[in-house]
């Protein structure tokens, strides 16, 4: 399969950033596209809302449903997962991308923000892949997606925010049970992280990084899109790296994804 035309994709976190460029790159291909998102009314600190994506993914190619959805809610998300199958006449995919972040230590991280991070990053891709679950069973191609890292016990990644890396680590431990668990049901598990930072809004949370030192989401969204035209038996439990999986598609040339080409790139997060 090398095109995601008519399958349905719920996508967390859509309105902005590596979500929604994901989210165009599957309404390229005419996707149905799942905006499950809180971003309903426009905030200045943040551009972007289901709406504005929608609009986006529609002139695309694409067929957009913003549904306003705070996937800490699990009454909101069980209405959006049913919501969407019936529109679209099931699920396809998952891509888990919602997160929290707090680059902190443990005296400067308030518990508001340890039980957000463990609320929105881990029981929300629990919660999604829950809700959906039903549906991707009857999907041809099921398949789930999680934007988090290859897990890891090197303590470099917990002293600087041991609750960032607790949170965003349960995402990728997802991964590892719901696998093997799913993997009879013909429904595939993998993780996707970038090699380099990507601008986005989330760039303002780590100190010292610029715009021009990242790349642009299309580079994640151009990997999800070549993992999700995978077969669903045959790849999953994975933690793949943007990078790698664009190698394996044959692309050479990564300057173009680059904010600003011939700057020097700063590695993300747990790599």
């Amino acid at each position: 399969m090398t095109s995601l035309a008519g399958k349905t994709l719920f996508i967390t976190g859509a309105s902005r950033g590596i979500g929604l460029a994901i989210a165009l790159r599957a309404a390229r291909d005419g996707a149905n596209i799942v905006i499950a998102a809180k971003s309903s009314v426009a905030n200045p600190k943040l551009p972007g809302t289901i709406h504005s994506a929608a609009a986006e993914i529609e002139a695309a190619g694409g067929h957009a449903l913003p549904l306003k959805v705070d996937i800490r809610e699990e009454a909101e998300v069980r209405m959006a997962a049913a919501t969407a199958a019936e529109r679209f006449g099931g699920i396809d995919i998952v891509v888990n991308n919602a997160s929290a972040i707090w680059l902190a230590g443990v005296e400067n991280t308030p518990m508001k923000r340890f039980d957000l991070m463990q609320q929105v990053n881990t029981r929300g891709t629990f919660l999604t892949t829950q809700a959906c679950l039903p549906y991707l069973k009857n999907a041809e191609n099921p398949q789930v997606l999680m934007l988090s890292p290859p897990p890891s016990i090197d303590p470099a990644w917990y002293e600087p925010h041991v609750a960032y890396t607790i949170a965003k680590f349960g995402m990728s431990l997802c991964v590892l049970g719901m696998a093997p668990e799913f993997k009879s049901l013909g429904i595939a598990v993998n993780a996707l992280w970038p090699r380099t930072v990507i601008a986005t809004a989330a760039i303002a949370m780590i100190d010292g990084v610029r715009p021009e030192n990242c790349r642009t989401p299309d580079i994640v969204a151009d990997a999800a899109h070549a993992i999700l035209t995978r077969s669903s038996r045959d790849f999953t439990g994975r933690f793949y790296i943007d990078e790698d999986v664009l190698r394996e598609e044959g692309v050479t040339d990564f300057d173009r994804y680059a904010v600003a080409p011939g700057q020097p790139l700063l590695p993300d997060l747990f790599l």
